[in-house]
Formats: structure tokens, C-alpha cells, sequence
């Protein structure tokens, strides 16, 4: 469930004075009065983060320290980041 932000339009209490977080289903309509008080809210547009870039591409990878490794066939996987060994075979392969 998402979490809306709340703020009151009057003078609110301790709870929604500044502002208020509440889970919230997305169907679920929006809050008119502070749940504690009964003062009128109104719900804030809040800001969100949109992700840039391959976390998992291999040079970045190898700069926080994990191993990556790619299957090459059965049994067999070659490096493509990090530290460890250059290839990793299943010895029934």
C-alpha cells in the first residue's frame, strides 16, 4: 500500500499540525479531516525518484565489490566483474 502525506488546513493538532503520513489502499479515497482532531486536511503531492543508469552493469559492480558471472554454457559461467576466480565450471560438465 502507498504512503500519502497529509496536511491540515486550520491550526490541527499534535498529529497533523505540521503534516501526517498514513498507508492508504490506491482505491481508497482521500482523507478530508485529521483522524485524531476532525480538522479539515488536504492530501500533498509528494515528490518520488525515478532510478538512472544499469546498477547491475558490471563496472559498477566491480567498484562496490561483487562478482559477476555469465553462463557461457552448461555447467560453465566466464567473470565479468569483480574479484574471484576467471571461470567457474560444474566438474560433471
Amino acid at each position: 500500500m502507498p504512503i500519502y502525506e497529509y496536511v491540515t488546513l486550520d491550526e490541527g493538532c499534535d498529529y497533523c499540525a505540521a503534516s501526517f503520513e498514513i498507508f492508504q489502499a490506491i482505491n481508497d479515497e482521500a482523507l478530508e479531516t485529521c483522524p485524531c482532531c476532525d480538522e479539515p486536511v488536504r492530501k500533498l503531492l509528494s515528490g518520488f525518484m525515478v532510478g538512472k543508469g544499469d546498477p547491475l552493469r558490471p563496472s559498477n559492480l566491480d567498484s562496490k565489490g561483487f562478482t559477476q558471472y555469465k553462463r557461457m554454457g552448461k555447467g560453465y559461467y566466464e567473470k565479468t566483474a569483480g574479484p574471484g576466480p576467471n571461470a567457474i565450471a560444474d566438474g560433471d560438465s
